[in-house]
């Protein structure tokens, strides 16, 4: 079996990480372009930077759902907060330029049941329990 190296628009992990967030910028779609080039969180980045070079079972905790998963982060965990905790992501590259907060849903999922005796049509609509 053939296992495939990735690859993210014709580059490979280690080309990617040598490129500075610009360069990454510029392979990404238009939306996670113009978040890149606006600016990144730099506080985030140190913190990004510190934990690859340390230790990389530290779990770096964060608000920012906005931000944009980066070639820096591949391999690390963070947790993002989806609103009343935090929920640990580990970072792979496919997840390359979509949003932390796609990995950190908010909402439960919605299951639908069986309305008990004397219960209304819109009382089956029951929110999944972890």
């Amino acid at each position: 079996m053939v296992v495939k190296e990735f690859s993210f628009k014709g580059k490979t992990l280690p080309e990617l990480e040598a490129m500075s967030i610009e360069e990454f910028a510029r392979l990404c779609n238009s939306r996670a372009r113009r978040s890149l080039l606006r600016g990144f969180d730099r506080q985030f980045l140190k913190k990004i930077s510190k934990a690859k070079k340390g230790d990389h079972k530290k779990i770096i905790r964060t608000h920012l759902r906005d931000a944009i998963v980066i070639p820096q982060m591949v391999g690390l965990t963070i947790a993002v907060h989806k609103g009343n905790l935090f929920e640990t992501v580990e970072i792979k590259p496919p997840m390359l330029s979509h949003y932390l907060g796609e990995f950190a849903l908010t909402r439960k999922r919605l299951m639908h049941g069986k309305a008990g005796i004397g219960a209304t049509r819109s009382s089956t609509a029951i929110t999944a329990r972890k």
